[in-house]
């Protein structure tokens, strides 16, 4: 059997992670496949048990809801548990023994970073596993100042306070600060799940308004940040951002990012 990499999740129908790397697959001409699986909570323990006696299975990525459950069922070599607090993906190591790790804080951190942010001001809604990775790669440039926006507002500056970000949590719906960057961690504007309703008033002509949602991949809150003429970052960059560097780790290889316009399109087609 050809061996393969899968992607869990629950929901997971809209996830468009196989067009990716089935793409950087046919280009390369490796023999390999990547998939979509649907997994309970419940049944989280049973699938890792299952795949660690699969010689074909070489990892998976990780969605919701599980990047933080997956935790308590893998090992972390890397200390992922103690740094971001989130895996979102799992590999089997040379030994055997499936290892954890994370490649959304690098996914996320791409495409915008020839920005200075330093000591500059970020909005963040949500505060679950994506969040996480977004406070992790913000904490390690510099960021000066996040206001995280979330229904449990404790959560939200329990989560400031495990990075060492000075800043401060609000409900969402707040009046926004005059923020230099706004990210949408959250799965709000997801199709399935309610909208990002928030006013961007307040934001400066400079900012920068990322959402990390790619389905729909034009959310309202792009929409509405675009319509300010803001500069805009869709949930694709992360999205194959993090898959590229989750690829190299399933098959052993580059993916070849010199065609990311050609699956830009395929991915929106």
């Amino acid at each position: 059997m050809t061996c393969y990499a899968e992607v869990i999740g629950d929901p997971i129908a809209h996830s468009k992670s196989p067009i990716i790397h089935k793409f950087w697959l046919d280009a390369l001409g490796i023999e390999g496949d990547y998939r979509r699986t649907q997994v309970l909570g419940d049944d989280l323990a049973t699938y890792f048990a299952q795949a660690k006696d699969d010689a074909d299975w070489r990892g998976c990525n990780v969605t919701i809801p599980h990047k933080l459950a997956v935790m308590d069922l893998v090992g972390d070599p890397g200390g992922v548990r103690g740094t971001i607090g989130a895996m979102n993906t799992v590999i089997r190591g040379e030994d055997g023994a499936l290892i954890g790790t994370n490649t959304d804080a690098g996914g996320f951190f791409s495409p915008i970073a020839g920005l200075e942010l330093e000591g500059r001001h970020a909005v963040v809604v949500g505060a679950g596993g994506g969040a996480r990775a977004v406070l992790f790669a913000l904490s390690r440039v510099g960021i000066g100042r996040v206001t995280i926006l979330n229904r449990n507002v404790l959560k939200g500056a329990a989560l400031l306070s495990s990075f060492g970000v000075k800043g401060d949590a609000l409900p969402i719906g707040a009046t926004l600060p005059p923020a230099d960057l706004l990210v949408n961690a959250s799965p709000l504007g997801m199709a399935g799940q309610p909208p990002l309703d928030l006013d961007l008033d307040p934001l400066p002509e400079h900012a920068v308004v990322y959402d990390i949602v790619y389905a729909p991949l034009e959310t309202p809150l792009l929409a509405q940040a675009r319509a300010r003429e803001l500069d805009t970052v869709d949930g694709l960059e992360m999205l194959v951002g993090q898959a590229a560097l989750a690829f190299e780790l399933f098959f052993g290889a580059e993916p070849p990012r010199e065609r990311d316009e050609e699956l830009r399109a395929l991915l929106t087609a």
